[in-house]
């Protein structure tokens, strides 16, 4: 299966350009935030990123989460430089762990206080899950099978089993895959009470114990076939989710989503080799239960440019193999390593694309 195009919108841009950008110029500064009277950190999209007058004239009134999904889908076809794929059999899956939340909220909120007579339909229709997935299709002409996958840890995994699934059964000749998650100050407080907040917005992901958090929001998505192109970004070579990892090569890079939603993260230490240098992407992106497609995305460009990026934070006191320098590289193949709070592991193996 492989990575024809990719679209995204994070806390420091929209697009593959912004994210080569940040990735070159490493960590930055979250937002400032305020939860119950204290100061904190949290990585927001800029309402810029997602002001298309065009792209979403029709959706003057979903919400954020929608928007950024439609945005990053929308930039994903338009990387591939495929033309006229809305003619074409183009299956969508958007992949989420807490949907649109902020919007269910502000539902209850409304029941609480007009009753339920008095709430906005508006706004129930886009508290549902499968919200941003239908606005994708509206919004970009597909109609192909649409789905939403919902998971705590492992939605992007799942996003990427089903894909295959569906290319592979000749239901679709692109599947476009991806995961959008939203910041609230729900969310916020729970970060805030129930894990370690990083006291200067730097998430140390090689830190492991404590864990620093800082809450994220943001959408990527793939264009995913069987075909083959010239301009491809991979191949997704394999997905295992708390499975086995038997007869794959061995990779030259090791992405690691630590980011501070375990309570203790040495687990990923287990899983490490000193010959084999390891990166994490999530202090650029910030601590979402579907960061797993962030650290992808960097993984694809990565293999794209031929090019290993330096890990933004770089804190290591485990005596570990930080890829700390940006430099062009020979690499075929990098591991994306997940862990949920169970202990199970998630994996997903990035392959340069063949000619």
């Amino acid at each position: 299966m492989n990575i024809l195009g990719m679209g995204i919108v994070f806390a420091r841009g929209r697009g593959v350009d912004s994210l080569d950008k940040a990735l070159h110029e490493g960590w930055q500064a979250p937002a400032e935030v305020e939860i119950k009277g204290r100061k904190s950190f949290a990585y927001r999209v800029d309402q810029q990123a997602i002001s298309d007058r065009t792209l979403l004239k029709n959706m003057r009134r979903a919400d954020k989460l929608s928007k950024m999904a439609v945005v990053a889908a929308s930039e994903a076809l338009a990387n591939s430089r495929i033309e006229d794929l809305n003619r074409k059999r183009v299956g969508i899956i958007t992949a989420t762990a807490l949907g649109a939340h902020v919007t269910t909220f502000d539902f209850l909120d409304d029941i609480l206080e007009y009753g339920d007579a008095g709430v906005s339909p508006t706004t129930f229709s886009n508290s549902v899950h499968n919200a941003a997935a239908s606005y994708i299709s509206s919004a970009l002409g597909i109609e192909g099978p649409t789905l939403t996958v919902t998971q705590f840890f492992f939605a992007f995994h799942s996003a990427l089993q089903l894909a295959q699934v569906w290319l592979n059964e000749g239901r679709c000749d692109y599947v476009l895959a991806g995961a959008v998650e939203q910041y609230g100050d729900v969310l916020a407080y729970i970060h805030d009470t129930k894990l370690t907040p990083a006291p200067d917005g730097r998430i140390r992901p090689f830190n492991f114990k404590p864990a620093y958090q800082v809450p994220g929001e943001g959408s990527v998505f793939f264009l995913l076939s069987n075909k083959k192109q010239d301009n491809s970004f991979c191949e997704v070579h394999t997905v295992s989710v708390n499975a086995d990892e038997i007869d794959l090569p061995q990779a030259d890079l090791y992405i690691i989503d630590a980011d501070g939603l375990l309570a203790y993260e040495s687990i990923y230490k287990d899983c490490l080799s000193s010959a084999i240098p390891v990166a994490s992407y999530s202090p650029l992106f910030g601590s979402m239960l579907s960061g797993s497609a962030f650290n992808c995305a960097a993984g694809a460009l990565m293999l794209r440019n031929q090019k290993i990026y330096a890990s933004p934070v770089t804190d290591n006191f485990n005596g570990l193999n930080i890829a700390s320098e940006t430099s062009p590289c020979c690499i075929e193949l990098i591991r994306c390593i997940r862990y949920n709070c169970l202990d199970e592991k998630a994996v997903v193996y990035l392959r340069k694309a063949r000619d």
